[in-house]
Order: C-alpha cells, then sequence, then structure tokens
C-alpha cells in the first residue's frame, strides 16, 4: 500500500486486529528486515511497517533530514491513519527515530521497544581520529591528483573506493542526511523517556556495541535490557525464538 505524506510516497503495509503496533526500520534496510517480527505478532496485534522516506520503495526526503524530521514525519503518517496508542519498536536507525518521537510526541505511544538502538555517540579511540586524519589527507591527495575532473564526479568515485560500507551505498541526499543522523548524540533525551520501554540487544553487536543499551537502560527510567547471547546487531534474528518470547512477555504485561 501507498500513501502520500507532504508530497512523498510512501509505502507501508499493515495486517491484523487489535493494538497497534508500529515496527520502524534501520538504516539502509526496509520493511523485508522486520518481516519476521511483523509475521510473528500479526497474529494478535494491528501491525504496521513502512519503508522510512529515502529507503525501499519510498520516496526520498527533499532536505537533509535529522532524527526529529525522521520523526515529526512519522507523526504525520500515524495521524493520516488515525493510528493511536502505539506500542512502537525499532531497530538501529528505527530506534533512534523512536526515542526522539517518544520525546516530542510521548501521548501517541503506550509502549516502546528499541533492538539494538542508535542515538549514542560511539566511544571514539585513537584509532578512529587516526582513520578520519588519514581519509583526510587521502582525499585531499585524490583531489590534486584528478582536478581536472569535475569535483563531484572525482569525490563520487573517491567516495565509493575509501568510504565505509553505508557511506558507499547511500547518494545524493541521502549521504547527507546519514552523516547528520549518526553524528547527533540523543543521550541527553533519554531522561525525557516516559512510556514503558523494553530495550533488547545482541552481546554481539559491533554496530551499536552493548555498553549503549546499559547506557540507555540506565538513562531511561524504569526501562530493562534484556542481553541476547550469540547475537548481533540483528539480535532479533540471530535469536529469533528468544526474541519472540522476550517481546511476547512485555507485549503480554500490563505496565
Amino acid at each position: 500500500m501507498h500513501i502520500d505524506i507532504d508530497g512523498l510516497r510512501i509505502n507501508y503495509i499493515c495486517e491484523g486486529e487489535g493494538e497497534n503496533v508500529l515496527i520502524l526500520h534501520g538504516w539502509g534496510a526496509n520493511i523485508d528486515t522486520v518481516i519476521p517480527i511483523y509475521n510473528h505478532i500479526k497474529d494478535r496485534y494491528k501491525v504496521w511497517a513502512l519503508d522510512l522516506p529515502g529507503f525501499g520503495q519510498s520516496d526520498r526526503p527533499l532536505t537533509v533530514w535529522g532524527s526529529e524530521e525522521y520523526a515529526d514525519f512519522i507523526k504525520k503518517f500515524v495521524d493520516k491513519l488515525n493510528i493511536k496508542d502505539i506500542i512502537l519498536m525499532g531497530h538501529s536507525h528505527g530506534g533512534r527515530v523512536s526515542i526522539m518521537l517518544a520525546n516530542k510526541y510521548p501521548d501517541i505511544l503506550s509502549k516502546m521497544v528499541l533492538i539494538d538502538s542508535a542515538g549514542i555517540i560511539p566511544k571514539r579511540k585513537p584509532k578512529y581520529y587516526l582513520k578520519v586524519y588519514t581519509f583526510k589527507i587521502m582525499k585531499g591527495i585524490y583531489n590534486l591528483l584528478f582536478f581536472w575532473k569535475e569535483k563531484d564526479k572525482r569525490l563520487e568515485k573517491f567516495y565509493k573506493r575509501y568510504g565505509s560500507q553505508d557511506y558507499r551505498a547511500a547518494d545524493g541526499i541521502m549521504r547527507k542526511i546519514m552523516v547528520k543522523v549518526i553524528n547527533e548524540n540523543l543521550r541527553p533525551y533519554l531522561k525525557n523517556i516516559n512510556v514503558p520501554t523494553l530495550l533488547v540487544w545482541g552481546r554481539d553487536d559491533d554496530a551499536t556495541p552493548l555498553y549503549m543499551g546499559k547506557i540507555m537502560e540506565n538513562e531511561i527510567e524504569g526501562s530493562g535490557l534484556v542481553v541476547l547471547d550469540n547475537a548481533g546487531h540483528y539480535s532479533y534474528i540471530d535469536q529469533m525464538y528468544t526474541f519472540n518470547r522476550v517481546i511476547d512477555s512485555f507485549l503480554d504485561s500490563s505496565s
């Protein structure tokens, strides 16, 4: 199904009856990546999932968005479809958007599940800064060596060869959005979250490491953290059976 919001054509799916559950996927992903969660609960809840703007079959934002703009967009989405009392689930980038949504629009939420969520600026080691410094030097040399090429074209070739995997996969406006969101520190917003919140993390997550989940548990009042062994960034897939049992318990609880 598709819906138009502020001139953007948005792809979404919905099945089931009962309380509303909205699932937000991670960066570089789409509806397909959250289908395991969607299918598990659609027989008991009315479950919604969408391709966030810039991903899957949804149109790209026209300007450079951050977490706040994505949260504002989700608010328009749920208002237009009259989705109320939402149980919100967000994985990775979807978790980042969920944190902002819970700050700006807490009244539309009843519960929240953050799965290997983004939103905490990672601890930087000297090796990271050396890598960044080296990258900038290489970029400068590349510009000098290929000065005769149009700037956008020579930099595009450079980024595809030397940029991170996510950066290489993104282009145009989405590349600028990626740079903006990964540099946002949402930690100050955690203390403002007042909806019942479950945190689920893969112990071996190397994209949003476990210490980030522990920070969130410490700063989101009343939240609980469940750590899944032998699971990485997609912990809900790596340990699907255990994950399903955990969220079933949380969703069935009255708190």
